[in-house]
C-alpha cells in the first residue's frame, strides 16, 4: 500500500491537551451503521449469536430475578483459564473489553506510549484519567520495531492483529518490548479471528504482560458486553480494585463460559476460516476498482485508501452502505477508509455501488 506518512515513525508525547482531538478519539464504527444498512463499518460477524448461543443464554432469563453468585463468577473463570491453559487466578472477565480499557490508569503509570494507528479507545482511557500519553506513530507498512517506544514508558498499549491496518505482529516482536518496570498490554480483541491464533501471547504467563480479549466481535454479542484480561494474578487485582459489587451479570458470564470450551473455539476458527477465505476474495475485486488495499492483512477488515475518502464514505451511506472512517485513527490522513471483511454477497452490493458513484 503506497502513501507512508513521512520518513521516520512519530514519536508526540502529547502533553499538550489542547492539541488531542477527543472527538477523533471517542469515534467508534457503530455511529457509521443505521439500521438497514449494509454495514462494512462494524468488524462484528453477523447480527445476533448462533442460535445454540442464543438458546442457552434465554435459558438463563428466568433466573434475573437473583444476583449472581460468586460460583458463577469462578466458573466462567474455570472455562476461561482452561481455553488459553492458564490458571483461574490469571483470568479477570470483563463487562466487554472496553471495560478492561477504562481500569489501565490504575496501573499507576508516569507514562504510558500508545502505538498507532489503532483502536482510540485505550488512549482515550488513559488521557481522561490524566495519564501522560506517548503516540508512537508506525509509517506504512506498520512494523513494529520495539526501538521506537520510549524508553521512560512504563506501560505500552498495542493491538494485535491491529485495528485498522490488519497487521499481525510477531509475538517475538510484542516480546522485545518487555523493560524492567514496564508493562505491555496488548489488545487481542480480534485474535480469534486469526486461524491458530500464531502470534497471541494469551497462552504465556508473564509478570509483565497483559493480554485482552474480546468476544464481541467473533459471537456478535456487541450488546452483551464480554471480555476478559489474562495476566499475573498481581496485576488483576491492581486492575480489579475498586469494582462494584457484581461487575459482570448473569447473561455475560454464561455468554462468557459457552463460549470458550474446546467446541466453541473450534467454532470460531472455523469461522476465522471462512474469514481468511472473504477476504482473499475481497483484496482483488476491490483492486480492481483502483482501490490501494493494504497488505499482509490479517483481521477480519481492511484498510483501504481513495482519493477522496469522506466524499465516498458520504455517496455510499447515501445508497445504505456504512464504510468506517480512517481519520480518526492517528496516523492516518483523511484518504482512509477501513472496510469489514465480509461474504460476496454483501461485496458485490459495496462494488456496484462505488462503480455506480465512482472514487
Amino acid at each position: 500500500m503506497g502513501g507512508a506518512l513521512g520518513s521516520e515513525p512519530t514519536v508526540g508525547l502529547g502533553h499538550d491537551e489542547s492539541s488531542v482531538d477527543y472527538s477523533k478519539l471517542r469515534h467508534h464504527g457503530d455511529v457509521e451503521a443505521y439500521a438497514g444498512m449494509v454495514d462494512f463499518a462494524v468488524n462484528v460477524q453477523g447480527s445476533a449469536p448462533p442460535e445454540w448461543l442464543r438458546e442457552r443464554l434465554a435459558g438463563r432469563l428466568g433466573e434475573l430475578g437473583r444476583y449472581p453468585d460468586a460460583g458463577e463468577e469462578r466458573a466462567a473463570r474455570g472455562v476461561v483459564a482452561a481455553r488459553h491453559g492458564r490458571r483461574a487466578e490469571e483470568v479477570l472477565l470483563l463487562a466487554g473489553a472496553a471495560e478492561g480499557f477504562a481500569l489501565l490508569p490504575r496501573l499507576g503509570s508516569k507514562l504510558a506510549a500508545v502505538i498507532h494507528p489503532s483502536f482510540t479507545e485505550p488512549e482515550l482511557a488513559l488521557r481522561e484519567a490524566g495519564v501522560p500519553v506517548a503516540r508512537v506513530v508506525l509509517e506504512a507498512p506498520y512494523t513494529l520495531d520495539s526501538a521506537q517506544v520510549p524508553e521512560a514508558a512504563d506501560l505500552v498499549v498495542l493491538g494485535n492483529p491491529t485495528n485498522p491496518t490488519s497487521v499481525l505482529h510477531p509475538a517475538e516482536s510484542l516480546r522485545a518490548l518487555r523493560r524492567p518496570g514496564r508493562i505491555v498490554v496488548v489488545d487481542e480483541a480480534f485474535a480469534d479471528a486469526v486461524p491458530g491464533e500464531p502470534e497471541s501471547l494469551a497462552g504465556e504467563s508473564s509478570s509483565d504482560v497483559l493480554v485482552l480479549r474480546s468476544l464481541t466481535k467473533t459471537w456478535a454479542l456487541a450488546g452483551l458486553r464480554c471480555g476478559y484480561l489474562l495476566g499475573e494474578p498481581a496485576l488483576l487485582a491492581r486492575l480489579n480494585h475498586g469494582r462494584p459489587h457484581w461487575p459482570l451479570g448473569t447473561l455475560q458470564l454464561e455468554a462468557i463460559a459457552a463460549t470458550s470450551p474446546p467446541a466453541a473455539v473450534a467454532e470460531s476458527q472455523r469461522q476465522a476460516e471462512a474469514i481468511v477465505m472473504n477476504r482473499r476474495a475481497m483484496i482483488p475485486r476491490l483492486r480492481e476498482l483502483g482501490i490501494d488495499v493494504h497488505e499482509p492483512a490479517h483481521g477480519p477488515f481492511l484498510l483501504i485508501r481513495v482519493p477522496d475518502a469522506e466524499l465516498l464514505r458520504k455517496k455510499l451511506a447515501d445508497k445504505g452502505i456504512a464504510v468506517r472512517r480512517g481519520d480518526t485513527f492517528p496516523g492516518l490522513e483523511t484518504g482512509f477508509l477501513r472496510l469489514a471483511v465480509r461474504p460476496a454477497g454483501e461485496v458485490d452490493r459495496l462494488v456496484a455501488a462505488i462503480r455506480e458513484v465512482g472514487l
